[in-house]
């Protein structure tokens, strides 16, 4: 096997999707790593060497972000249904039968709809404050919802003053408030600044507002859909390791105790350390990822794609 990450494209749809990966196909599980906002693969770039010598990991670039090609003419909607969509279509791709999914930030929406549209090809779910409950949500989405409340319907003209006030989510500041709020001083020099001044250039490319505005706005469905996602972890209950950074003043720890909820077999713990908890912590997160990802292994409740 090897740790070297490579990096391909794959056409779904007219999509050209840009993923990292490494380990080999016949590897004990697949690990499907899904990111947020503002982001792209390229935050899971130290975590992939760390569990390529025993898993195949594969992080896709969501469309609208990092790599992933939209061409103008598909004129696609950007919604997470269709994020979702074409996360399933390149899934299915690169012929994976079942795996393991870690979600974050946006990444927990698009990784619910696949669980929930098809269930048995997800083995485990690790939840790095990827959120599912409202009580995760903090103080933070209070101009978000002042947005949703502002229209029935996604306005792309962004001229709306709550429109406008969304404007400052996709400035440089705001991207590195993301990355440093809540991370204690002494893990603050752990930060690589190319991963928030990669994010901040990517979000400057032509219609990134109309882009993320639209996913902005499209993110109130999720909200909605949590009552399906609650009865999916009921109905078929999961492995899930639900490891938050504490400090997130996105996604609070009340979202993380969520889980117990719903789950008979949960497990929820806390770093402490900011929202892009991977910048600091990673080798926490890469072995208690190994060692829950082994429990499921000796469970044999997964098969590897062969």
């Amino acid at each position: 096997m090897t740790s070297v990450v490579q990096c391909n494209t794959v056409d779904v749809d007219g999509v050209d999707v840009f993923y990292r990966s490494a380990g080999a196909p016949t590897a004990a599980m697949t690990i499907l790593l899904l990111h947020g906002f503002p982001t792209s693969s390229y935050q899971f770039r130290n975590l992939i060497p760390l569990l390529a010598p025993k898993y195949r990991v594969i992080a896709p670039d969501l469309p609208g972000f990092g790599f992933t090609n939209v061409p103008q003419a598909l004129n696609y909607n950007y919604t997470f249904d269709n994020l979702a969509n074409t996360i399933q279509a390149f899934v299915n791709a690169l012929g994976l039968k079942q795996f393991a999914v870690y979600v974050f930030d946006y990444g927990a929406p698009v990784g619910f709809r696949l669980a929930t549209s098809k269930p048995d090809q997800i083995s485990a779910i690790i939840s790095q404050n990827g959120n599912a409950y409202a009580e995760g949500l903090t103080s933070f989405w209070d101009p978000f919802k002042a947005y949703w409340n502002s229209s029935s319907v996604f306005d792309p003209t962004v001229s709306s003053p709550e429109a406008q006030n969304m404007l400052q989510f996709l400035s440089e500041g705001s991207t590195q408030w993301q990355y440093t709020t809540g991370v204690p001083k002494a893990k603050l020099p752990g930060i690589d600044p190319a991963a928030y001044t990669l994010d901040s250039s990517l979000l400057q490319r032509v219609d990134q507002n109309i882009t993320q505005l639209s996913l902005f706005f499209d993110y109130q469905t999720n909200m909605a859909l949590y009552p399906v996602w609650h009865e999916y972890l009921r109905t078929k209950n999961p492995r899930v390791l639900a490891l938050w950074a504490k400090n997130d003043p996105i996604f609070g720890p009340a979202g993380a105790e969520g889980f117990k909820k719903d789950l008979k077999d949960v497990e929820v713990g806390f770093v402490d350390t900011g929202h892009f908890a991977l910048e600091t912590d990673v080798e926490v997160y890469a072995a208690r990822i190994d060692t829950f990802l082994q429990s499921v292994v000796k469970s044999g409740k997964h098969y590897p794609n062969v």
